[in-house]
C-alpha cells in the first residue's frame, strides 16, 4: 500500500490493482493519481462512493493498509456532541487476481433499533490507460458502446468495439433493494444500489459486495478471494538491520508486480512488471535489469524475463510499433487503444539498450547458475540479437548503437526516455541518430560474454573470434570519440553530427558496470560521481547540479534514481572504489528506511542538508520493479569489495 500526494490508497495483488480515497471511494480522477480497478491497462471501475444516510460518511479512521492487497477504514454518518452517531460503518476491501471485495460490517450504538440507509454509486469507464495519463489526450473510439444490465444479485457493466469486449460485473450480499440510474452529473451506465438496512439494539449486519474484471480476451473469474494463494507478507524484524530490510521489502515489492506472460516456449512465465500505476506490464529494459540485479537471489526471475522476451523478440520490419528483426521489446501493452494500434505500444521496439542487455543477462545466468540449458535453448534468439546490433541497431554504420527520436513514440530510447533527456550543457536536445553512451557500454558488455557464450555453450569458435575483435573496435573508437578531456569526463552522447552531448550526467556510472572505459578513466568517474555537485547525499543526480537544464524536480534532468545507482554501486565494486561504494550505499539505504524500507522509482535531487528525508517526487511509481531489486544489488556490489 502507498498513499500518493493525492491521498490516494494503493493496494495490489496478482496483476490487479486498486487506487483508493482514504474513505475508501473511487471518483473517476485521471491525471498524475488516477483512481479505481485497473487490470491489463484498462479501469474498470471509476466510480464507488458511498453515502449514508444521505450524506457521505466521515471517515473517523482513515484507510490504512492491514497488508499490501488489504485495507480498512472506519466511518460514520454524521453527527454531534450531543447527538452521536446511531452507527458506525467499518469498512474493509481487498484486491485479488480480478477481483475487488468489501465487507462493510454496521455496528449500531444505540440501546434501540434503528435503520440504515446505505447507498452505493457505481460506474465504470472501461478507460485505457493512456486516456487517463495528464497529457489531455483524446482518442477517437467509432462504434464504442456501454451498457449496463440489473442482475439478480447486482450490476454487469459492459463496453463493446468492434471485436474488442470487456466486462465488470457487481454481486452483492445482500441484494440491494433498489437499483436506479444515478442521476444528474453521473454516465448514462452510473448506477445507485440502496439498502435499508435494519440494526436491533447494538447489533450489527453485514453487506458484502464483489467486483470482477473480465477484460477483453479472458474468460469470468468465478472464484473467491480465499481461492487466490497469498505469497508471504513482508514483516520488519526486530533489530534487523536497514539494508536487510530494504531487500526484504524490495523482494516482496518484486511478488507484488510479478505477472504472467507467454514464455518463448508457448508456457506461462512470471516476471516482474515494471511498476504501477502505469507500467504493470512488461518492460525489456526494466525486467532486464531487474532481474540481473536478483541474479544472486532468485535466479529464476532472470529465466523467465528471457524467455518472455525471447518470445516477442522482433521479426519484421514495422515503422509504427519500431518493430526489428531480432530486436528485443521496449514494452507490451494489452489494452484497447494498443489492440487498435492507435498507440504502438502493443509491442513496442523503441528501445537502444534493451537488447544488448538481453545479451548481458543471457551471458549472467549461465555465469551464475553455471547451466547451460537456458543459452543454448536462446542460440537462435542471441545471434539474431547480435546481428541486430550489427545492422538496424547502427553498430556496422554509425560506429556505435544509435537511434532515431520516435515522434509517434518515445523522442529518447534509452533509459532516460523523456523528451529533452538527452541533452547539451545548455539544455538543448540532442538530435538523431543519437548514440548514448551507457549503451555502447552495454553493447560492449553484450558482445564479450556472447562471445563466451559461443565458446563455451555453443562450441562456435570462429563466431567468439569475431564478436572480441568487434568489442576491441568498439571500445576504441568509444575512448577517441566519448572522452572529454576538458571535463576529465565521458559525454552523455553523440548526436546526428557526430558532436558531444556534452552535459555531465549520471549515464557515466554506467560504462563502470560495462567495463568499456580503462580502469584509470574509470576510477576518475567513480570519484567524480559522489562529489556535491552530482551526489545529493541521498543518491547521484541524473544530471550534475550548477548546469543551465538540471531541475531537481525534473524527470531525468535532476532527479535521482534507485535503480541508476545500483548499477553505479556495481561499477564502482569493479573497480574497487570500495569508500565510494559505501558512501552510496548508505546513503541509499537511508533513503530506503525513510520511505518504509520501500524505495520509490525516483527521487527529488535536493540536497540531503535540505531536509530531515528525500524529497519525494511527486509522479514516482511505487512500487516500482527495478528501485525494488536496487537492495539487492547493494548487496552484491557490497559483497564483491
Amino acid at each position: 500500500m502507498t498513499a500518493d500526494t493525492a491521498t490516494r490508497v494503493q493496494l495490489v495483488r496478482d496483476a490487479t490493482f486498486v487506487r483508493l480515497t482514504t474513505d475508501g471511494a473511487i471518483t473517476g480522477s485521471r491525471g498524475t493519481a488516477p483512481d479505481g480497478l485497473f487490470l491489463q491497462d484498462a479501469r474498470h471501475l471509476s466510480r464507488w462512493q458511498l453515502t449514508v444516510d444521505g450524506t457521505a460518511p466521515v471517515a473517523l479512521v482513515p484507510a490504512t493498509a492491514e497488508t499490501d492487497d488489504t485495507a480498512a477504514c472506519v466511518l460514520t454518518p454524521e453527527g454531534t456532541r450531543d447527538d452521536p452517531p446511531s452507527y458506525t460503518v467499518f469498512r474493509r476491501q481487498s484486491v485479488t487476481e480480478g477481483m475487488l471485495t468489501e465487507h462493510l460490517r454496521l455496528v449500531g450504538n444505540r440501546p434501540e433499533a434503528v435503520t440504515a440507509h446505505v447507498v452505493l454509486t457505481v460506474d465504470t469507464d472501461f478507460a485505457d490507460l493512456f486516456e487517463l495519463r495528464a497529457d489531455d489526450r483524446r482518442y477517437d473510439k467509432p462504434g464504442a458502446e456501454r451498457e449496463v444490465r440489473t442482475t439478480a444479485d447486482g450490476l454487469c457493466f459492459s463496453y463493446r468495439r468492434a471485436d474488442w469486449h470487456a466486462e465488470t460485473q457487481l454481486d452483492c450480499r445482500p441484494a440491494p433493494q433498489n437499483v436506479t440510474p444515478a442521476g444528474p452529473g453521473t454516465t448514462a451506465t452510473a448506477r445507485t444500489l440502496s439498502w435499508r438496512v435494519a440494526l436491533d439494539a447494538q447489533g450489527t449486519a453485514d453487506l458484502h459486495l464483489t467486483v470482477r474484471a473480465r477484460p477483453h480476451g479472458r474468460s469470468p473469474h468465478t472464484g473467491s478471494v480465499q481461492e487466490t494463494p497469498r505469497r508471504q507478507a513482508f514483516v520488519r524484524t526486530e533489530g534487523t538491520d536497514d539494508l536487510t530490510l530494504a531487500c526484504e521489502r524490495g523482494l516482496a515489492d518484486i511478488d507484488l508486480l510479478t505477472i504472467p506472460v507467454t514464455g518463448v516456449d508457448g508456457d506461462e512465465v512470471r516476471v516482474p512488471a515494471a511498476g504501477i500505476p502505469w507500467f504493470l506490464t512488461l518492460f525489456g529494459r526494466d525486467s532486464l535489469l531487474t532481474s540481473y540485479f536478483l541474479l544472486p537471489y532468485r535466479p529464476g526471475t532472470a529465466a523467465a524475463v528471457l524467455s518472455a522476451l525471447a518470445a516477442t523478440q522482433g521479426r519484421r520490419h514495422d515503422a509504427f510499433s519500431g518493430e526489428q528483426p531480432g530486436r528485443i521489446v521496449h514494452e507490451t501493452r494489452r489494452g484497447e487503444l494498443a489492440h487498435f494500434r492507435q498507440v504502438p505500444y502493443g509491442r513496442y521496439y523503441g528501445a537502444v539498450d534493451a537488447t544488448p542487455l538481453f545479451l548481458v543477462l543471457l551471458h549472467a545466468h549461465h555465469e551464475t547458475t553455471g547451466d547451460p540449458a537456458l543459452a543454448a535453448r536462446l542460440e537462435t534468439h542471441a545471434r539474431r540479437a547480435v546481428d541486430w546490433m550489427l545492422t538496424d541497431g547502427g553498430l556496422e554504420e554509425h560506429g556505435y548503437l544509435v537511434y532515431t527520436p520516435d515522434p509517434g513514440g518515445l523522442v529518447n530510447q534509452n533509459w532516460k526516455d523523456s523528451a529533452g533527456a538527452i541533452c547539451f550543457r545548455d539544455g538543448t536536445q540532442a538530435e538523431g541518430p543519437i548514440a548514448v553512451s551507457e549503451a555502447q557500454g552495454y553493447a560492449y558488455d553484450a558482445l564479450l560474454r556472447t562471445a563466451e557464450l559461443a565458446q563455451d555453450v555453443w562450441g562456435d569458435e570462429a563466431y567468439a573470434r569475431r564478436l572480441r575483435e568487434r568489442a576491441d573496435r568498439l571500445r576504441d573508437h568509444f575512448a577517441a570519440d566519448f572522452w572529454m578531456p576538458e571535463a576529465d569526463f565521458p559525454a552523455l552522447a553523440l548526436d546526428g553530427a557526430g558532436r558531444r552531448v556534452d552535459a555531465l550526467a549520471s549515464d557515466a556510472g554506467h560504462l563502470l558496470w560495462s567495463g568499456i572505459l580503462d580502469p584509470e578513466r574509470a576510477r576518475r568517474v567513480g570519484r567524480r560521481l559522489l562529489e556535491p555537485d552530482f551526489f545529493s547525499g541521498w543518491a547521484v543526480r541524473t544530471l550534475a547540479a550548477g548546469q543551465r537544464p538540471y531541475h531537481p524536480l525534473s524527470y531525468h534532468r535532476g532527479s535521482a534514481w534507485p535503480h541508476d545507482n545500483a548499477v553505479i554501486a556495481l561499477g564502482l565494486a569493479r573497480h574497487g572504489l570500495a569508500d565510494e561504494l559505501r558512501t552510496l550505499a548508505e546513503a541509499l539505504v537511508a533513503a530506503a528506511a525513510r520511505h518504509g524500507h520501500r524505495l520509490p522509482e525516483v527521487l527529488a535531487g535536493y540536497d540531503r542538508s535540505a531536509t530531515a528525508g528525500p524529497v519525494p517526487y511527486p509522479h514516482s511509481c511505487s512500487p516500482q520493479a527495478w528501485a525494488a531489486a536496487t537492495p539487492a544489488a547493494l548487496r552484491t556490489a557490497l559483497g564483491q569489495v
